[in-house]
């Protein structure tokens, strides 16, 4: 939450949910006879995302349901695993595969180890959108899920939603889109006119969502949701044993005991802000964005990565190494992710950014040209991530990497 959450008013934010929290810290979801409150919290927050994302009425096919969870990687982990039983039910598919653009997020990749699903990264188009056509190229009687983002972490870019949800129709297959960081801007923005294509479950063929609450949500860090069309299909989330000698145990998330105070604050964030916070900060955030993206559009040695929809800007250079302008940027206190293919930068705009975007631009000016006058192999910041060459290393040099860095030798 420190990192979206900015402005004058963000001490009597924290001060609402610390509160929250604290009254609950003691409660657990899991035994819902006991704590019915905080059932109750869960549920209208739920309900509430469910409002912003789709409708009942807009949604045909059943009443949009979910949960929450610890995070975006923790509902999109459930998300596939609910997919992943329904096609098994549905078509008694037992050798399950999934298909993602290559900009989807790595907690496919997680998921896909933990459920035993092949998965098939495709790479995305010339505009960094999921590329339809060359994902259909990969659907066969094994696949169970396809998967799009509004928008796609690397750049924020929303990927053809409506496409891939007809895609996903015609050959009766589950299409989750990850809307872990649009879920809290893109509804607000819409309706303050700013051109967003449909995302949600208003599309046709969306069998679920993943969408954060402690991002643009402005909730405690760890709440999560994930959302599905009807019941049909989240019934797959839960776990139930019924033999074991301790008794009925029934659980709907990866998590048994969950902390209720953060699904408190989650719903003392949103009960606080309500749909006026939201469309304010919203407002502030885009404007902040297209002021930041015009910045870098006008250095000359950089260019914007697509086009984004939202809050990421992301950028690269054909003049440059981005990565070293990227190591002096952090030696001036500005912390961006590395991207690759192509190498970029990113930033996504928060609160805290929108106050300071004209100081960004002039330090990333100052590193641009520190870089021109000094061209030469990367000595230090990503070096030994990314190498003189600018490229990841294999998994397992990485592993080595963390692994030493967890032992304190590097």
């Amino acid at each position: 939450m420190l990192c979206y959450i900015g402005g004058s008013e963000s001490s009597e934010h924290f001060y609402v949910i610390n509160e929250a929290c604290s009254m609950f810290a003691h409660t657990n979801p899991l035994h819902l006879d006991v704590f019915q409150s905080v059932v109750r919290f869960e549920a209208e927050v739920v309900a509430m995302t469910a409002a912003l994302l789709g409708s009942k009425e807009k949604a045909s096919g059943g009443q949009i349901c979910g949960n929450m969870t610890s995070g975006g990687t923790e509902s999109i982990l459930l998300a596939v695993k609910s997919s992943r039983d329904y096609m098994k039910s549905k078509k008694g598919i037992t050798k399950p595969e999934m298909i993602i653009p290559e900009s989807g997020h790595s907690a496919y990749d997680k998921a896909a180890q933990y459920f035993n699903i092949k998965l098939w990264r495709v790479p995305v188009n010339k505009d960094f959108q999921a590329d339809v056509k060359a994902i259909r190229r990969y659907i066969n009687k094994n696949t169970i899920l396809i998967v799009g983002s509004s928008p796609g972490f690397p750049h924020g870019i929303i990927d053809p939603i409506e496409e891939l949800g007809q895609l996903a129709s015609s050959f009766g297959i589950c299409f989750h889109v990850d809307l872990c960081l649009g879920g809290f801007v893109l509804p607000f923005a819409r309706e303050l006119g700013y051109d967003i294509p449909p995302y949600d479950f208003s599309v046709k063929g969306v069998t679920s969502i993943s969408v954060d609450v402690h991002k643009y949500g402005l909730a405690p860090k760890g709440t999560s949701i994930v959302l599905y069309r009807n019941h049909e299909i989240r019934k797959n989330q839960f776990v139930a044993v019924t033999e074991w000698s301790g008794g009925l145990y029934v659980s709907p998330t990866i998590a048994g005991s969950r902390p209720g105070s953060l699904i408190a604050g989650a719903w003392a964030a949103m009960m606080s802000l309500g749909k006026e916070g939201y469309l304010e900060h919203t407002k502030a955030v885009m404007e902040g964005s297209k002021r930041l993206q015009k910045g870098v559009e006008e250095i000359p040695e950089l260019f914007i990565i697509g086009r984004p929809d939202m809050t990421i800007i992301a950028f690269g250079s054909k003049v440059l190494d981005i990565f070293e302008v990227n190591d002096i940027m952090s030696s001036k206190g500005w912390h961006l992710n590395a991207l690759q293919r192509p190498n970029s930068i990113h930033i996504c705009v928060t609160l805290q950014h929108v106050p300071i975007v004209d100081d960004f631009i002039r330090d990333l000016k100052e590193s641009v040209e520190t870089v021109k006058q000094n061209p030469g192999p990367i000595s230090g910041g990503l070096a030994p991530i990314y190498g003189a060459a600018g490229k990841m290393p294999d998994r397992g040099t990485v592993q080595e990497l963390l692994v030493d860095y967890m032992d304190g030798t590097c």
